[in-house]
């Protein structure tokens, strides 16, 4: 294998072991479930993508040519880990969940600061869910 093929593969694993080292170290250290989640999700999906490709890089370069499942597996992840972040997240609103207090962006509230309640058809107080 040429020696800048090495050093691709090898960047390629550094920097998404450093991705997931550092969600990692967010699903840890940040104080609610909200900002836990955006955490891991956002780096260590970039972390396994970048694993991934090295693999495709190295296993290509070796002969074995092209892996249609590991660029597959790549697809699948970049397209649900966003989306059931996103699913945990609605849940979390719709149970309360409460936040960290000085994040910002509380949905819930209303403009005068006071917490609304679903309607009947699911949607906020008067605005029909939207």
């Amino acid at each position: 294998m040429p020696f800048y093929l090495e050093a691709i593969v090898c960047a390629l694993l550094l920097i998404g072991s450093l991705f997931t080292l550092v969600g990692a170290i967010g699903l840890l250290r940040l104080p609610d479930f909200f900002m836990r989640l955006h955490g891991p999700t956002k780096s260590t999906t970039l972390g396994v993508g970048g694993v991934v490709i090295a693999s495709v890089v190295y296993f290509s370069s070796v002969g074995e040519g092209w892996s249609l499942h590991e660029i597959l597996l790549t697809a699948f992840l970049f397209l649900t880990a966003p989306i059931s972040a996103h699913m945990l997240a609605k849940a979390a609103m719709q149970q309360r969940v409460p936040v960290h207090p000085p994040t910002r962006g509380r949905p819930w509230l209303t403009d005068r600061g006071a917490e609304s309640e679903p309607d009947d058809d699911g949607g906020e107080d008067g605005a029909g869910g939207r």
